[in-house]
């Protein structure tokens, strides 16, 4: 297809070392989909409190994104900039804050992520009532879903939408809801909802079983892949790193090493973006070689590493493949 603006300053621009990968990595993306290909793209850090909905959610409706791998953070996030953008401060003079100031953000309830604080308040009012009702129903009835399916009952119902504060095509979890596409959230508890829904368990009002587990998500998770890989394959496309990228890359050796299975195809496609710098026993600044002797990737496995932020890097990709 022919390729808008951004595609083509890119194209002309970025020619050289961090630029040149970024490039690379794009046109290894859209080759991997035109050859019949599937991707997961994964979120780490708070790209959802960074907005990359803005350009993941029309990755997600026109099919360039088959499955995402995230953190309970990022899934809730989406949500609440959806409800409480509004109410969301910016501070670009993050870095001069004393922790008295730091204190006083806490006692406005903002949270603060870099340079962004998130109304506490405003954020989970109309969330967490909600979330809650879903959680109790389903426990009530002894039924039980993953984090992300009750999610997308919440959205789907609309039941908030009196109250979003943004345009919905910005929003990435509207666009997967709609499309139903799988999300895998390890670690879920971690995030406020998990530590939220910890609580109900602790007061006896809810059962922890009501919200299917790490494990479980891994054992969905092979079975996707195993019906997903065939032909040109499963590619990986890994923003930041920790649990949102390391859990869903496991699942290949898993298989292969521990259930024997040794018609399992390798990730066919990889690429991290991440300001994790290479780095001595870190997951997030290893270089892609190394998960070949993990039996994440082939030999022959497209790698492409583009050591940047995030925020800038991911949306010149998704860009490029979506052809603005």
């Amino acid at each position: 297809m022919s390729k808008g603006p951004i595609s083509q300053f890119i194209q002309h621009h970025y020619r050289h070392f961090n630029a040149a990968a970024l490039v690379d990595a794009a046109k290894g993306y859209e080759t991997h989909l035109l050859e019949g290909g599937k991707m997961m793209v994964t979120l780490a850090g708070a790209m959802s409190t960074a907005e990359l909905g803005v350009s993941l959610a029309e990755m997600i409706r026109q099919d360039k994104v088959q499955i995402i791998s995230c953190t309970g953070a990022n899934l809730e996030e989406d949500v609440m900039n959806l409800v409480a953008h509004d109410h969301y401060k910016r501070i670009p003079n993050y870095r001069d804050l004393t922790p008295q100031q730091e204190w006083e953000l806490l006692e406005q309830g903002l949270n603060r992520v870099t340079d962004t604080c998130i109304p506490e308040e405003e954020a989970f009012r109309s969330i967490q009532h909600n979330i809650v009702k879903l959680w109790k129903d389903a426990d009530a009835k002894g039924e039980r879903y993953f984090p992300h399916e009750f999610m997308y009952k919440l959205l789907l119902s609309k039941v908030m939408e009196k109250n979003y504060q943004i345009n919905t095509k910005d929003s990435w979890m509207i666009a997967a809801a709609e499309k139903n596409i799988p999300i895998i959230v390890g670690g879920w508890e971690d995030s406020t909802l998990g530590n939220i829904f910890a609580s109900y368990v602790i007061k006896n009002e809810m059962k922890a079983t009501t919200m299917k587990s790490g494990i479980e998500y891994m054992v969905w998770l092979a079975d996707w892949y195993r019906k997903n890989s065939e032909g040109k394959g499963v590619g990986f496309f890994q923003i930041g790193g920790g649990i949102a990228g390391d859990f869903p890359i496991c699942v290949v050796p898993m298989m292969y090493q521990d259930l024997e299975w040794h018609d399992v195809p390798f990730w066919s496609y990889f690429c991290q973006i991440s300001d994790s710098t290479t780095s001595y026993g870190s997951y997030s600044g290893a270089v892609p070689n190394e998960k070949i002797t993990w039996g994440k990737l082939d030999i022959s496995t497209p790698k492409y590493i583009v050591e940047s932020d995030a925020t800038i890097v991911a949306p010149l990709i998704f860009a490029y493949v979506l052809g603005w």
